[in-house]
């Protein structure tokens, strides 16, 4: 059978009164292949003289009857912001309905109820759905770093006569049927920059360019027997591969097109709901867009909440969130604290700090900040772009205005106690010992430095103390480039060489880059024991981040290379002071 006589036969099962007109018009077939396709089937003896179905159509439809279905619902949903701070985007709330629910019972009116749901970010809201629909939950450790490949890897067993499903669909109808007769993968008619994927003339879904404009790609699909097995290996060979960034739809090409036939719908049939204007285009009255950060917005800015549009996640950094917006034809960011911020910053400190800052011309001075929960909003700078950390022009402009900086001699009421800090992330591992073997002994050479410090430490003034390239931002300013210093998080008192061992550490420099930083900062013109110094902060401040990198591992966010460098630089640069004090 090719696909127009299977989709027919399906047709017929589901309604065995059609006739010829009723079948061209909801299958969208010419009246010609519609009668040429009843006539094959006749033929073949899956159709009798009244166009019934027989026995060995029936014994086809059963053996292609769905058996099972997937639903990936592990991600974070990181475009969904804000929304994604309070819930998973599978349990959002649509007309009075929550998505993955819908789709559970648009399973089960076809009669599938062997469900998995495979899970990871806010994995325990979904623990429900085991009382009430009986699904089987499992669990996607690594849904932070990998993407759905790896989820649909897990339950690779699970996919002959299955359903695969992204949970972050809303559809009208449902999309499920009694009967399918081969694997296909959801398109609509509609056409789209952001598809990987076009209709051809035999109803395949062939790849095309990243410049074309291809049939929207809803994610829906059926997998058969036959194509499980091919699909099942593929998965397991991605993933053992590593290939984090992939999605389960890679595993499925074969050369340039999906190894499945296309199934297309009408746009606006199903609809994928990935940020927070779809949501509130599709229903205005959802209680999930009753977002705290965007009432915050709204009452900061003084406008509706509607006015509040073109909403785009940022990059995540390594302790936010945080999500650009347009308000009146002016952009902003809108800053939400990251897992576990509420152990690591103290917000009434850095509310203080931007009080004592304030007209300074550091930094654009916020629109708001909730010295409660770490809220903060801003301005969005034009032309932005970050200290390039290997270019010796913008070392030169950063180092000039982190002295400047530290030339006003500004005041605050806390101090930033780095070894205080060092043992106050230890006590967040939950008991556990630390990832290095080595690590006590690391730590007592590390501790040994503190005389030294407290000898030759310079009068504390208001120190930055997260001064990485990251945060030196130059932007576009008229005529000119401005620069600015941003992230006041963890700004304290503090001896003010603490920023320049800060900048090493954080752009993972060697010895040569850190001594031309130096020389930058104090014109070479550093004496030997300030230089030591630096050198014991670079060792003090890398243990400090990396017992900050461990926690961070607890509440399964990791920093890759950037947590082993920090460990090292306690190491190397311990070894690099003993020897100069002790040469």
């Amino acid at each position: 059978m090719n696909i127009y006589e299977m989709n027919l036969l399906n047709m017929v099962a589901a309604q065995p009164y059609m006739n010829q007109r009723s079948l061209a018009k909801d299958s969208g077939y010419s009246l010609g292949i519609v009668n040429r396709s009843l006539k094959t089937l006749t033929d073949e003896g899956y159709l009798d003289e009244d166009r019934r179905l027989t026995g060995k159509a029936k014994k086809c439809l059963n053996d292609s009857k769905p058996r099972r279905a997937v639903i990936l619902a592990a991600g974070v949903g990181m475009r969904m912001v804000p929304i994604n701070m309070e819930s998973p985007k599978a349990l959002l709330e649509v007309k009075g309905e929550r998505l993955i629910e819908r789709m559970i019972r648009h399973l089960h009116e076809v009669s599938v109820t062997d469900i998995s749901v495979v899970v990871g970010f806010m994995k325990e809201k979904f623990e429900y759905l085991i009382d009430e629909f009986g699904v089987d939950l499992i669990v996607n450790p690594d849904y932070a770093k990998k993407n759905n490949l790896h989820s649909l890897a897990l339950v690779s067993g699970r996919l002959e006569n299955s359903y695969i499903i992204p949970c972050d669909v809303w559809c009208e109808q449902n999309p499920f049927r009694e009967y399918e007769m081969y694997s296909w993968y959801m398109v609509t008619d509609e056409m789209s920059y952001a598809s990987d994927v076009r209709i051809n003339r035999k109803q395949e879904l062939a790849k095309i360019s990243k410049t074309a404009e291809g049939n929207r790609m809803i994610g829906i699909s059926y997998i058969d027997r036959q194509d499980a097995g091919k699909l099942c290996e593929r998965l397991q060979e991605l993933d053992r591969l590593g290939n984090e960034e992939l999605f389960w739809e890679d595993a499925a090409y074969v050369e340039d097109k999906l190894m499945f036939s296309a199934r297309v719908i009408p746009a606006g049939q199903a609809v994928e709901i990935n940020t927070f204007e779809q949501l509130r285009e599709m229903d205005g009255e959802s209680r999930h867009l009753k977002s705290d950060a965007i009432r915050v917005v709204a009452d900061a800015l003084h406008v509706p909440e509607d006015e509040i549009v073109d909403i785009e996640v940022l990059k995540k950094g390594m302790t936010n969130r945080s999500f650009s917006f347009v308000c009146r034809g002016k952009k902003y960011i809108m800053r939400i604290p990251g897992e576990g911020t509420e152990q690591l910053i103290n917000r009434k400190q850095e509310a203080k700090v931007y009080q004592v800052i304030a007209g300074k011309g550091l930094c654009d001075d916020p629109v708001y900040i909730n010295a409660e929960n770490g809220y903060k909003l801003t301005a969005f700078l034009d032309g932005v772009r970050v200290c390039d950390a290997d270019d010796p022009e913008d070392l030169k402009k950063c180092m000039t205005m982190l002295r400047s900086f530290h030339d006003m001699k500004l005041s605050v009421g806390h101090t930033f106690d780095i070894f205080g800090q060092m043992e106050f992330y230890e006590t967040l591992w939950n008991g556990k010992p630390s990832v290095y073997d080595d690590y006590l002994t690391t730590k007592r050479h590390v501790l040994s430095l503190k005389p030294f410090i407290e000898a030759n430490a310079k009068p504390f003034v208001l120190t930055h103390i997260d001064a990485n390239q990251d945060n030196f931002l130059f932007f576009d300013k008229g005529n000119e480039t401005g620069l600015q210093l941003m992230d006041w998080e963890y700004a304290g008192m503090q001896d003010p060489d603490v920023d320049l061992a800060m900048f090493c550490i954080y752009s993972m420099y060697n010895r040569k880059q850190v001594d031309r930083l130096i020389d930058i900062y104090y014109e070479g013109a550093c004496d030997e024991v300030t230089r030591t110094k630096i050198y014991c902060y670079i060792a003090v401040c890398g243990l400090l981040w990396s017992n900050w990198c461990e926690y961070k591992s607890v509440l399964g966010v990791e920093f890759g290379e950037y947590s082993l460098r920090q460990y090292r630089f306690a190491k190397e640069y311990y070894k690099i002071v003993e020897e100069r004090v002790h040469a």
